[in-house]
């Protein structure tokens, strides 16, 4: 089969879709990364797939442009005879329907991660582009022959808006962990004292955050935690991830270096630093399903995370970890002190993480269904 995955960012393609595309690759298909050229598309052409480029501005709201896009898209795609394209977030889902349609692709598979920020606050702003998104995904939503969701509240919210027929709907939860790369047993605790010496945190008990610096991740409430826990000083609070410029969510660096928080930016040891934690944080306010969470759970480390669209899909609650609701900071800050005490809650809940993480969301069993996925609709093409 012709296989091709478009996004709107090859470092998209390149973090979350690689290990279904090399898998591909391997069983002798031909494989496509359509996506605009960044850093990481180069580096497709070394697991055998053939990268293809196009313009889109993500941004852009301009009937013109936007139309423009689907053309570069369509001019992308027709060349390679494909057998089955698969679309990932809004525009590409939008704009790649519409182009495979004109351009006679067989079967095409869109996946919807998240309903995205405008589903958030209740804004007049977002409510109408949230009318706007869910009329043109009801439109293409007709043509696609099945859409993918990673966890039940969105495509359950979509079917009650009539935008999607139940008999479309596939649920694969997340993009998969690879469980043995992220094993706790892989990290000595040598590692670990290394780590935590060079960051001068001493023993402290390390309650861990990664991820962008914007409100809507919850940054207020998990400083507001830290400044209600301060008088713990067995406490460092860390988080993780750079602000996002040009984000109107986008927390400012005064902030994020002020408070009871050690503010580290943009990390590529995630891994090492997970590994050193001790309590693992998200307050979200909403998510497809967030990677840090199941980066988290396959670490062994206990999660307080919030009651809402698809962090709940990866916490059980009491099980390992606790769901609190959302902009709640004195119960975030009440469950974090509830671990910080008892050390064998932790690893109990820890260790439960880690079998969910393997029974659920390990990469290998994520690729087989959507392996499942793809050869369902074979005959067809």
């Amino acid at each position: 089969m012709k296989i091709a995955f478009l996004s709107h960012l090859d470092l998209n393609l390149y973090l979350f879709r690689l290990p279904i595309m090399i898998k591909l690759v391997e069983e002798g298909h031909h494989v496509y990364a359509i996506c605009p050229k960044g850093d990481k598309f180069e580096l497709f052409e070394s697991y055998g797939i053939k990268a293809i480029s196009y313009e889109i501005q993500r941004s852009s709201l301009n009937p013109f442009t936007e139309l423009k896009a689907i053309f570069n898209i369509y001019k992308a795609i027709k060349p390679l005879n494909l057998d089955l394209l698969h679309t990932f977030t809004a525009k590409p889902n939008i704009y790649g329907t519409m182009a495979a349609k004109y351009a006679k692709i067989p079967t095409i598979i869109n996946l919807v991660e998240g309903l995205g920020s405008f589903y958030i606050e209740d804004s007049l702003k977002n409510r109408a582009v949230r009318t706007l998104i869910e009329k043109l995904y009801k439109f293409v939503f007709k043509f696609s022959d099945q859409v993918v969701f990673v966890n039940s509240d969105d495509p359950k919210y979509l079917q009650e808006k009539k935008v999607i027929s139940p008999s479309k709907i596939t649920i694969i939860k997340s993009v998969g962990i690879d469980t043995a790369e992220f094993d706790p047993e892989c990290i000595t605790q040598e590692v670990i004292d290394t780590l935590k010496r060079d960051m001068d945190v001493g023993n402290k008990i390390i309650v861990l955050m990664v991820a962008r610096a914007i409100w809507h991740k919850g940054v207020h409430e998990f400083y507001e935690a830290a400044r209600l826990l301060s008088k713990n000083n067995n406490l460092q609070f860390i988080l993780v991830g750079d602000v996002d410029e040009g984000n109107p969510s986008s927390v400012d660096k005064a902030y994020l270096e002020g408070g009871n928080v050690l503010w580290l930016g943009h990390r590529d040891d995630v891994l090492l630093l997970t590994a050193m934690s001790d309590i693992y944080v998200l307050p979200s306010y909403r998510e497809g399903i967030p990677r840090t969470l199941l980066e988290a759970a396959s670490m062994a480390k206990p999660i307080v995370t919030t009651d809402t669209v698809g962090c709940r899909e990866v916490v059980t609650e009491g099980e390992n970890g606790y769901l609190i609701p959302v902009k709640h900071s004195t119960q975030l800050a009440a469950r974090i002190d509830d671990l910080a005490n008892d050390p064998d809650k932790r690893k109990i809940m820890g260790e439960n993480g880690r079998i969910i993480a393997i029974n659920e969301f390990d990469v290998k069993r994520v690729i087989a269904q959507y392996l499942a996925l793809y050869y369902r609709f074979k005959g067809k093409m």
